[in-house]
């Protein structure tokens, strides 16, 4: 199955480039390189990876441009970001973009893999479950089967990551979610190294879209001190 996947790989160091594309292909994946913004979006436009794992720094720009010109085109493959910063600045910015994950340098590539393989599930396999049914938070209407988000018939455009964040607040609603159970829940295992405020900035995102008015939250309420609740 995996086989049927390409990922594209956009790293311009070519030692780290050639580690990273024979490590992802050594799990069953095709692999697309590119060394550069112009050229990865330039691929990546025309072709329609499965998944995109982009480095932030690039000669000619950065992966946050890359992230911006394929959601700016309403392709909702998922992201992945890889960068040697730990600013949370950089996180932000990556989150804000419209990216699903973000890696910091060094990685393992046990655990990237996985990272991978847990992104491409909630993509392309969760999402999809013929056994899934419908869901409504106020007037808007989740359909797992089809992994999409529907307001008055109108289709709302979220990534991946957005929609499996928004299921799992559905199927819990009138619950109060912390952040680390947020992060259990949506990303499928406790990331050591995953600080608990970009849950913070995957719910600002979800809510720009959802959300009638995003600075008066009626639907993703905040509950001070514990975390997060939708009411039906």
């Amino acid at each position: 199955m995996n086989a049927d996947v390409t990922i594209l790989v956009v790293e311009d160091d070519p030692a780290v480039a050639e580690a990273l594309v024979e490590g992802i292909r050594s799990d069953g994946y095709r692999v697309h390189h590119e060394p550069t913004a112009a050229g990865a979006m330039a691929w990546g436009i025309a072709h329609h990876p499965h998944l995109a794992v982009l480095d932030v720094r690039l000669p000619d720009g950065s992966g946050f441009d890359i992230v911006r010109a394929f959601r700016a085109r309403g392709h909702h493959l998922p992201i992945m970001m890889l960068t040697a910063a730990t600013d949370e600045v950089d996180v932000a910015i990556g989150l804000e973009s419209g990216a699903d994950e973000y890696v910091p340098k060094p990685y393992r590539l046990r655990e990237l893999l996985a990272r991978i393989r847990a992104l491409l599930r909630r993509a392309y396999g969760e999402l999809s479950s013929a056994d899934a049914d419908q869901l409504r938070i106020a007037d808007l209407v989740l359909d797992r089967s089809s992994g999409s988000v529907t307001r008055g018939g109108a289709r709302l455009e979220l990534t991946p990551t957005e929609f499996r964040l928004l299921v799992y607040l559905a199927q819990h609603a009138g619950q109060v979610l912390s952040r680390a159970q947020l992060i259990d829940g949506v990303w499928g295992y406790a990331y050591e190294d995953m600080d608990e405020k970009t849950v913070n900035v995957h719910v600002r995102r979800l809510r720009m879209k959802v959300e009638p008015d995003p600075d008066h939250p009626t639907i993703i309420l905040t509950v001070p001190g514990l975390g997060y609740r939708v009411d039906r």
